[in-house]
């Protein structure tokens, strides 16, 4: 991408997401995603209805009666992006292309976290981690964020999503909440290692997908690539059953995607790329909020 094109898209990326995050998203944002940790804040007399599991014993002791340990709620977040970059990103028959959608959602996100005086990073992963950017603030920091988003070059094409989240959750000591943003056409199970995520982090899944990719349309012989493999082949769409069977590759793979992610109990939203993202965010900060 030419660098003057490159700023274009920057500039019309910031300003839509920095709009949404200001006029939409804000108060979404901050009771879906405020701070879960705690922290020690004072102590006082034992009331009536206490935790009787905050009391402080040596305290209770040195005055012979009663007090328990007050907690505050962490307001600064530490939001994680990790945003698949995998070669299937590249697909795009209906509205936008795949990886359009997914760094507008991803700078939303960024922006909503700023916008919220949390600290924002990225992992960048396909079948390896391509490149980590620790968590920092600033616009400055963003721009440099959504620049990666819009013309990061991996060196691989293929997706893992285990090896991603097991990188996330070892990488990252402290508690954060993460947005994991891909299509999830993987052939590995991850379940495990987002079960793990989720118990250590706040992990949200957020589906970007073509309609196109679940149901084949009927325009004969047609020569399509696998993105990811690299590999061509002649794909007869008129054949009845090769469009189901293709339509149940789809039916499995979701399934597959959504008893994962309940087992979990992690949230996901699921935006197509021909319909405004908005509205699946705005349906998930309210689910979680």
């Amino acid at each position: 991408m030419e660098q003057n094109e490159l700023l274009q898209k920057v500039r019309k990326i910031e300003i839509k997401a920095k709009g949404l995050s200001q006029n939409i998203f804000a108060g979404e944002y901050h009771s879906a995603f405020k701070g879960r940790g705690m922290t020690f804040s004072e102590v006082r007399e034992y009331q009536y209805g206490d935790d009787v599991r905050d009391i402080d014993w040596n305290v209770t002791a040195r005055y012979n009666k009663p007090y328990v340990k007050v907690y505050e709620e962490e307001r600064e977040l530490t939001v994680m992006l990790l945003v698949d970059v995998s070669g299937s990103r590249d697909f795009g028959a209906v509205g936008e292309v795949k990886r359009e959608v997914m760094a507008e959602v991803a700078a939303t996100l960024a922006f909503s976290a700023i916008q919220n005086n949390d600290k924002v990073g990225v992992i960048f992963f396909t079948d390896r981690i391509e490149k980590f950017i620790p968590p920092k603030k600033g616009r400055k920091h963003i721009l440099l964020v959504i620049r990666e988003l819009l013309n990061f070059t991996p060196q691989s094409t293929g997706t893992d999503i285990n090896q991603a989240l097991e990188y996330m959750t070892s990488a990252l000591k402290k508690r954060c909440t993460t947005f994991l943003v891909s299509d999830f056409i993987d052939t590995h199970d991850y379940y495990k290692a987002m079960s793990i995520a989720n118990h250590k982090h706040d992990l949200i899944a957020i589906q970007v997908y073509d309609k196109r990719e679940a149901q084949m349309p009927n325009v004969g012989l047609m020569r399509v690539l696998d993105a990811e493999r690299g590999t061509m082949r002649w794909v007869d769409t008129s054949s009845q059953r090769v469009r189901q069977a293709y339509s149940r590759w789809w039916y499995d793979r979701q399934q597959v995607l959504n008893d994962t992610v309940q087992r979990c109990k992690v949230d996901l939203a699921s935006v197509a790329t021909d319909e405004d993202f908005v509205r699946s965010l705005m349906a998930l900060f309210k689910q979680r909020g």
